[in-house]
């Protein structure tokens, strides 16, 4: 924070020469985790609402992310009028709302891999030079949930378990049930059930709960558009969650 408020009152003075073709990306707000005071109101309020004049006025083109939970917020309008419609940026579909593989997405995902692996090694088989098959591979992404940042985390945790290629089948489950268990100790008691109810319903209702779980990734959004070209928006809990113990005993009570 101390940092983004620094180039905020220097900004102007520090930009280089050209700085109308500047183009300034403040990553990672979206991660700001929200407090709020006795009133209500939120650090998001204070930082993307209150502050706003200051965003706006560096001398340079800017894109800023901000939590999604901000967006489904009563703050939304507010939103909207100072900067105009936000960009969502929801997850690839790797499934279908009625779970089944979605290929598109799918192939999305592993050419993200790919491209992260090509620098080092340019003619790669993700089924035969890093996994021990291309099932492994679906498993992988399927857990992400579509979320690339996921991906490469659990990309990440099967390495660390591995010392070879490919990596071993245990190393990938590792990672998976590693990260599940982190999911787990996210998830606070009173919203098992809510996570059930939307992965009955693939919809959510616009309050705390809900918002409070988008922003913490155990509930992921998905976009797309139908043949009429109308956009459609669907939700989902977390693959990893839906391993999880509470998670299947909040189902069954549905």
């Amino acid at each position: 924070m101390k940092a983004l408020n620094d180039f905020i009152a220097d900004g102007k003075s520090k930009l280089p020469a050209g700085k109308d073709q500047l183009v300034v990306i403040a990553d990672n707000l979206d991660r700001i985790v929200p407090i709020h005071d006795n009133y209500g109101r939120s650090n998001h309020d204070e930082i993307f609402l209150d502050r706003s004049e200051q965003l706006q006025g560096l001398d340079c083109h800017m894109v800023y992310t901000v939590p999604i939970s901000m967006v489904y917020s009563n703050r939304a309008n507010d939103l909207k009028e100072v900067y105009g419609n936000p960009e969502l940026l929801p997850m690839v579909m790797i499934q279908t709302p009625d779970g089944a593989l979605h290929e598109p997405g799918f192939e999305k995902m592993k050419e993200i891999l790919r491209r992260r692996i090509r620098p080092f090694m340019p003619k790669v088989s993700l089924g035969r030079n890093i996994f021990e098959g291309e099932a492994v591979v679906q498993q992988l992404c399927i857990a992400s949930g579509g979320h690339v940042r996921e991906l490469l985390l659990l990309m990440k945790e099967a390495m660390n378990r591995s010392n070879v290629l490919p990596i071993p089948t245990r190393a990938v489950r590792r990672a998976i049930a590693e990260t599940r268990d982190t999911y787990r100790r996210t998830v606070e008691k009173n919203q098992w059930a809510v996570l059930a109810k939307v992965a009955q319903s693939r919809s959510i209702d616009n309050d705390e709960d809900h918002r409070d779980l988008l922003f913490r990734r155990c509930l992921m959004e998905y976009r797309y558009f139908d043949e009429t070209d109308t956009l459609q928006c669907w939700y989902d809990a977390h693959p990893l969650i839906k391993g999880l113990p509470e998670f299947q005993a909040a189902q069954a009570e549905l």
